[in-house]
């Protein structure tokens, strides 16, 4: 049997940025952390020589071509696995539509277990680089770059997006007490709504290529990813809530789509409560809501949102791995 872990990550500024429709036109960035939230993928052989795939339902099947579930099926063909396997997945949040990039975590954990079942060694930057052919080109998912990247390797990140599609991680790098500062300031709310991530990604991008003021708009928030990156690396916390509303505000500007009136009141009662900025995580519309405020002001936060469920999350240095290995 093996074991991968897998983080999921949170997305501050830049979202977007990380699609095609905008990084062949423009370079993307942005800055982005794992958190201590994992999607878990078990691999075992089977006793004969079909497959079977345990996720939010069974399957059982004679051969690869005959798996529904797309990811799976595209990374036991890319990888020639025929059959003879078990796969099952479990996560420790809602997998669908959570905003925490967990179909790039289910995506990247896959792949890691199975080349360690296969007995191959892939770095963090090959399986992110995998996880991006097998849900992009192969799948057909209208998505960017940045959720592999940050399962794959983990850690405080500015991610940056390059033309011919390429990808760079560098760390932000600071004080460890500016990281441990920020993490305690940071909440983060299930709103209890799931939506379609791709159905959103989608039409962003098409109105970013039909759209030059929304491209200049991603633009900003680009700028928005360095000028987060320059406040920490000068070890200044409390304008990162500042930064946060800002990017939603742009975000919100992209389509109608991100956001809703019930988000946007939720929003404005946490701010009224002494936030300083937050924002939906992921492409919008549910999800888990993020809010940046000083730790004294948290509890008053929670009690002004009542109808939300906090969250507790810590950072995590740690990308994909594998935890159990025994063949």
């Amino acid at each position: 049997m093996i074991i991968s872990r897998t983080p999921l990550r949170m997305s501050f500024v830049g979202g977007g940025s990380d699609l095609p429709a905008f990084y062949h036109r423009h370079p993307g960035a942005v800055i982005s952390t794992a958190i201590n939230k994992y999607v878990y993928v078990n691999v075992n052989k089977k006793f004969d020589e079909g497959v079977r795939i345990g996720y939010s339902k069974n399957e059982e099947v004679a051969s690869v071509a005959e798996i529904e579930h797309q990811l799976v099926r595209a990374a036991m063909t890319r990888l020639k696995i025929d059959g003879g396997i078990e796969i099952t997945t479990i996560a420790d949040i809602p997998s669908k539509g959570s905003g925490l990039g967990s179909s790039s975590s289910f995506t990247v954990g896959l792949l890691h277990a199975l080349n360690a079942y296969k007995h191959n060694y892939i770095s963090g930057e090959d399986l992110a680089k995998e996880a991006c052919k097998v849900e992009i080109e192969m799948c057909g998912e209208p998505i960017g770059k940045q959720d592999q990247w940050a399962a794959a390797l983990g850690g405080f990140n500015i991610l940056e997006f390059h033309s011919d599609g390429s990808v760079t991680s560098d760390p932000v790098i600071c004080k460890p007490e500016t990281i441990s500062k920020l993490e305690k300031n940071l909440l983060m709310f299930y709103t209890g709504i799931t939506r379609s991530a791709s159905a959103l990604l989608k039409e962003q991008s098409m109105v970013m290529e039909k759209s030059l003021d929304k491209q200049n708009t991603l633009m900003e928030m680009v700028k928005l990813a360095y000028v987060m990156r320059d406040e920490l690396c000068s070890n200044n916390v409390d304008s990162f809530g500042e930064i946060l509303h800002e990017n939603w505000i742009l975000k919100k500007s992209i389509t109608t789509e991100i956001s809703n009136p019930e988000i946007d009141a939720t929003y404005d009662l946490a701010i009224k409560a002494g936030a300083s900025g937050g924002k939906i995580l992921g492409a919008g519309a549910g999800g888990f809501l993020l809010f940046y405020a000083p730790f004294e002001l948290h509890d008053r936060i929670k009690m002004a949102l009542p109808h939300l469920r906090p969250i507790n999350f810590s950072f995590e240095n740690i990308g994909s791995k594998i935890i159990f290995y025994n063949q």
